[in-house]
């Protein structure tokens, strides 16, 4: 991890589940984080949670990646204050509380595909950018999900647009690596496709969460990545998939 140390990591989402554990593994490894996220009280208890060091790189700028606008002053704001980006973890996600075929939940559906998929695409937009201008050999993250892999049957549970954004993820994973190939860099991208995991992601009023035989802790998820970022520069994890022991949810 030493070519990592003093790096600049964003993470979206990074106040709450997967996204904190990341934030704070990223950090633990002596890279600058920044999480974007609306949730300032999440950050605030995350900052908590570690010692004094590892606290003073970890940064939070309030963001609604659902905006492409916040996006983009962010990623300014990230370059002026804590240099370019290295490594980008397009965390951010959210599930549904109404059916595709719900009337009137136009919002709802607006608010998935925001979230779940433009927000990566501006966000890697941008991170791509800094990391050529400054040559860094970057690396991207996209945080998928096993709906990405299989259409779960959850019957009378509303996940609306969930899984086929998770598809998507994994289809931008294809299309990034072709696309940071054909600008001559060696920029890595790598899809992480967790099973079920011990977030708050399902609190709706269909929570599956609770029939659920198996939960994966985030500390997994963080712990892969980190894996990840370690592979030697001719090696690239491109998409992997990691599950709880007896799952038994897709």
């Amino acid at each position: 991890m030493e070519r990592w140390e003093n790096r600049v990591a964003v993470v979206t989402g990074g106040s709450s589940g997967n996204g904190a554990a990341i934030a704070k593994y990223l950090a633990n490894n002596k890279l600058v984080t920044v999480n974007l996220d609306i949730n300032v009280e999440g950050h605030m208890a995350l900052l908590a949670e570690v010692n004094a060091e590892v606290r003073k790189r970890m940064h939070h700028i309030k963001c609604n990646v659902r905006k492409e606008d916040d996006i983009n002053a962010a990623f300014r704001e990230i370059e002026k204050k804590y240099g370019p980006v290295a490594v980008l973890v397009n965390n951010a996600g959210v599930v549904a509380d109404s059916f595709l075929l719900s009337e009137n939940n136009s919002g709802e559906i607006l608010k998935i595909l925001e979230t779940n998929l433009l927000a990566a695409v501006y966000c890697t937009r941008e991170a791509f950018r800094s990391m050529k201008a400054n040559n860094i050999d970057g690396h991207v993250f996209m945080i998928g999900s096993i709906c990405g892999h299989n259409v779960p049957i959850i019957p009378n549970n509303p996940t609306n647009l969930y899984s086929p954004t998770k598809f998507a993820i994994r289809a931008l994973t294809e299309m990034y690596r072709q696309e940071f190939l054909g600008q001559n860099t060696k920029i890595k991208v790598t899809c992480i496709s967790p099973g079920a995991v011990k977030t708050n992601l399902f609190n709706h009023p269909g929570n599956i969460a609770p029939t659920l035989p198996a939960e994966l802790d985030p500390n997994a998820i963080a712990d892969l990545l980190i894996y990840c970022l370690q592979t030697p520069p001719d090696v690239q994890i491109h998409d992997v998939i990691i599950k709880p022991m007896g799952e038994m949810f897709c």
